[in-house]
């Protein structure tokens, strides 16, 4: 889940200015960092603490995410319309879209690994509700280790997959 923040905060210094909320690429960075830095220091490690102001701080994340880059991709449709200087550019048009379009990829991994059974630490402790998603592996126990849960990799490629077939 780390890596997928860093990632997706990384992937925005390869956008265009124009295509960033008023060039807020250093701040944007940092608010992910102290957030990241937070959760880490909240729950090292494993995540199995179940505390309010975690699940809060991580809700915060991944929405900061999902807020920025959504209005990436707005800015990225106005800037087509207009037909403004940097979208004459196929390249770069293609690798902008291609960056939201994964950003947007990893935020909703986010919130489904998020939101699914009350959230990771729940999963992890087995207190967690009925799940929204039916895994693979929860249809056929027998082939996994004993108390298997989903991974936040299991829900970036279920993010993955929904956008490649809605009815996945």
């Amino acid at each position: 889940m780390a890596a997928a923040v860093l990632i997706a905060g990384g992937l925005r210094i390869f956008l265009p200015p124009e295509l960033r909320l008023n060039d807020a690429r250093p701040l944007f960075v940092v608010v992910l960092a102290v957030l990241m830095i937070a959760l880490i220091a909240g729950d090292p490690g494993r995540i199995d603490r179940q505390k309010t102001w975690l699940r809060v701080l991580t809700a915060v994340l991944i929405g900061v995410i999902t807020v920025v880059n959504a209005g990436s991709s707005v800015r990225l449709v106005y800037a087509i319309i207009r037909t403004e200087h940097f979208t004459n550019n196929a390249n770069t048009l293609l690798v902008s879209g291609g960056i939201i379009w994964l950003t947007n990829i990893i935020a909703f991994g986010l919130w489904y690994w998020d939101l699914d059974r009350g959230g990771a630490a729940a999963r992890a402790l087995g207190t967690g509700t009925s799940p929204a998603f039916v895994f693979p592996e929860m249809s056929n126990p027998e082939l996994v280790r004993d108390g298997w849960y989903p991974s936040f990799v299991d829900y970036l490629h279920l993010s993955f997959g929904i956008y490649l077939d809605p009815q996945y």
